[in-house]
């Protein structure tokens, strides 16, 4: 396996499937169509029909901790490629994928198809401190880090 970025942060990037499944949850949207996860602060970019309100991302930001807050243990699951898609959305799955697809599940709340590391516990993740976000020509950008 290949050493992780010097700089990669398992909680931020745990705490990126759980904004992922409460953006899915609160727009109806896709997983991020862009993601760069970091130690300091990251970025998560949507299609969204139209922009949201402050009110909206000021509960984007509470309902990701209150998820975190649940404890919820994250999981490794290996499943064939069949089950996974019976699971999880393959799209951004390279063409040349194998038959096992590597499944994280943080807690009953999100499930993905990932290869990155994670914590053992939403407990470890701290507190989700969204940033700031702009919206143009449909993409929303989200910028945010984890205390």
């Amino acid at each position: 396996m290949d050493e992780p970025k010097k700089d990669y942060c398992e909680p931020m990037h745990t705490a990126e499937h759980i904004l992922n499944q409460t953006m899915i949850r609160m727009f109806g949207c896709k997983r991020s169509i862009n993601a760069h996860i970091e130690r300091k602060k990251s970025k998560c970019d949507y299609f969204l029909s139209e922009a949201p309100t402050e009110a909206q991302m000021q509960e984007v930001e509470r309902l990701v901790n209150e998820e975190i807050a649940k404890r919820y243990p994250v999981t490794i699951d290996f499943v064939s490629l069949e089950e996974a898609a019976k699971i999880v959305d393959l799209s951004k799955l390279p063409d040349q994928v194998g038959d096992t697809i590597r499944i994280i599940r943080v807690g009953d709340y999100d499930s993905c198809a990932c290869i990155g590391q994670h914590v053992q516990n939403t407990s470890e993740i701290g507190t989700f401190k969204m940033l700031n976000w702009d919206f143009e020509e449909g993409r929303l950008r989200l910028r945010f880090k984890v205390l």
